[in-house]
């Protein structure tokens, strides 16, 4: 574990001022610490050996006063400084971090969401630590050692070499201790996310496991994930506390070294008292901010460990996106062309070619495992694809989907998975994000207009009139609260009031008994008559008899010059490994 990564300097900006300000007042302090010391020599020197009166020399004392406020004013201004960079880098950091888990897209949130939920939650609190008592220290040890080391030198050659000589055993040990504190402090961040893990599946399932009475097993594994845990980091403690007093012992034997052979010279005569004072007084400050840098990593190793998860997410591969603004969708239409996307050593979709007229409804059909949400995905600008083309033709000219804004071309996009993604808060809310809007479409909780008639439409109105608050009912995160075909008939229902033109259905039906199935199909019927383009996945024959089309999918394996290919791509592509290269079940890949 390196003591600083300059990925810290790329990814936030806070850190940059932080780190130069620092350098300053470290090299400030370096003047300060020396200016010090060698007053007190001098201030005490001549009133021990030339009986001076301490008013002769007052004119030193009030120069050492000077210097010791100016010392205290810049660890204040260095301390709350910290206090203020490091709560600016995480809030960078999660904010940056949250915005590439959204490009990555939802298949990757589903295999690493609960890591990065505690990452951006308590992981990224530790680097706290590390910037208010670790950087700091880095820096005076690059500053203030050196510096007094160089003014031993001129003092003392001989005390000068000793400290030379023992200096190198801090850094040493450092080296050997910080091997065993990195490997605990992983064992740390990996134990914190496994029981974040645990618990968040515990809490969005405790609804279900309380209805069949195994609620008991699941705490039970919390409450061992949680001793884990707590052992876990009083391991990581313990380390940090043996390491701080193997250096704390080599620190003081080193200045005792430097002291008793200074003071046998003085003894001797062979060196003046105010030099020996200097050195003396300097040694510590010699050996100081390596004793405290070792200290202080070991404390914040955690925060460092946590910033570099951090950055795996933020430099893990995402498709392409370009600024071109993306044209209206209403007068344009979407081609593929030998669509195919890297999937687990076989290509599903395999070269897939399909037409979206502006108004048409489209379906993609094809067993389970060909790559018919992996389309979708690629449509989004949420999966890279390795062949092919999407364009997107406008009065005559084409754009390639790459090429796109994607922000402006998911502005005109509605989709609703299989899972819709709904938020805590109250059925009207997860349907209107406008509140404004809300209002208008639901005066004093009765829905009046558009939004009556959606509700109609697919049903959910008879799912309001059954809810103890209506409208204003409130449900919990992922949709807690509602059924999963509850939740298919509110996203629907939200997709009908959408502005947008272009609506991706994934599979609509799927967990929806006959005649709600029927209520649901009519309202896909109501939005292709609102002239909607609709892409959607679907098995059943009632939306199928409704598409203009059918775009039938299939999958294929992958030949070695393929996965050759892949591996080392041409130059100035980007290398990706093939595990990374889609999500799809591997229990699909078998059946293939």
């Amino acid at each position: 574990m390196k003591p600083f990564d300059p990925r810290l300097i790329r990814y936030a900006k806070s850190a940059r001022s932080y780190i130069a300000l620092i350098a300053g007042l470290g090299f400030l302090t370096a003047l300060l610490v020396i200016a010090q010391d060698v007053l007190i020599a001098w201030i005490i020197s001549p009133v021990i050996t030339d009986g001076m009166h301490l008013g002769q020399v007052i004119h030193l004392v009030w120069i050492l006063a000077g210097v010791a406020v100016a010392r205290a004013l810049v660890m204040f201004v260095r301390e709350s400084q910290a206090h203020k960079a490091a709560t600016k880098t995480i809030v960078e950091l999660r904010h940056q971090v949250l915005r590439k888990a959204m490009q990555l897209g939802p298949r990757w949130q589903a295999r690493k969401g609960a890591d990065t939920v505690t990452l951006l939650t308590r992981a990224l609190d530790d680097l706290g630590p590390y910037f208010v008592n670790y950087l700091p220290q880095l820096v005076l040890t690059c500053t203030v050692t050196p510096a007094a080391l160089a003014v031993m030198l001129w003092l003392d050659w001989l005390s000068a070499i000793v400290a030379v000589i023992t200096i190198p055993l801090i850094p040493i040990f450092m080296i050997l201790i910080g091997k065993l504190t990195q490997e605990a402090s992983n064992r740390r961040l990996a134990s914190m996310q496994q029981l974040g893990r645990e618990l968040l599946d515990l809490i969005s399932g405790l609804t279900t496991l309380k209805a069949l009475g195994r609620e008991r097993g699941p705490i039970r594994e919390v409450r061992r994930l949680g001793d884990n845990y707590a052992r876990t980091t009083m391991r990581t403690l313990s380390v940090a506390f043996l390491s701080g007093g193997v250096l704390e012992f080599l620190a003081t034997l080193s200045v005792a070294l430097v002291a008793v052979e200074t003071g046998f010279r003085l003894v001797y005569g062979n060196i003046e008292l105010a030099p020996a004072l200097a050195v003396i007084m300097l040694a510590p400050e010699v050996y100081l901010p390596l004793r405290e840098v070792g200290k202080q990593f070991h404390a914040s190793s955690n925060g460092l460990a946590a910033a570099q998860s951090a950055f795996a997410v933020l430099e893990a591969p995402t498709p392409k996106e370009g600024t071109i603004p993306a044209p209206a969708l209403e007068h344009t239409t979407i081609e593929a062309s030998s669509l195919s996307v890297a999937a687990r050593g076989m290509w599903a979709p395999k070269d897939l070619h399909f037409t979206l007229q502006p108004g048409s409804m489209s379906a993609l059909v094809g067993p389970s495992g060909v790559g018919k949400s992996t389309t979708v995905m690629a449509l989004l600008g949420l999966q890279q694809f390795e062949r092919g083309q999407i364009s997107l033709v406008h009065s005559g000219s084409t754009l390639a989907l790459p090429n796109v804004d994607m922000d402006s071309w998911r502005q005109q996009i509605t989709w609703v998975p299989q899972s819709p993604v709904l938020l805590p808060g109250t059925i009207l809310e997860n349907i209107c994000d406008d509140a404004q809007r809300a209002h208008a479409l639901c005066p004093d909780g009765v829905a009046t207009g558009p939004l009556a008639k959606a509700a109609k439409a697919t049903g959910f109105d008879k799912v309001v009139a059954q809810a103890e608050e209506g409208w204003a009912t409130p449900i919990g995160q992922g949709g807690v609260g509602l059924s999963v075909g509850q939740r298919q008939r509110l996203a629907l229902t939200r997709a009908l009031l959408g502005k947008e033109q272009l609506v991706i259905l994934d599979e609509p039906t799927a967990h929806l008994d006959a005649h709600l199935e029927a209520q649901v199909t009519a309202a896909v019927e109501e939005l292709k008559a609102q002239g909607k383009t609709i892409l959607l996945i679907a098995h059943r024959i009632p939306l199928l008899k409704l598409a203009d089309q059918l775009i039938e999918v299939s999958s294929g394996k992958m030949t070695e010059a393929d996965k050759d290919a892949l591996a080392n791509p041409v130059s100035g592509a980007s290398s990706v490994p093939l595990e990374e290269y889609g999500f799809l079940d591997e229990r699909a890949v078998e059946q293939k």
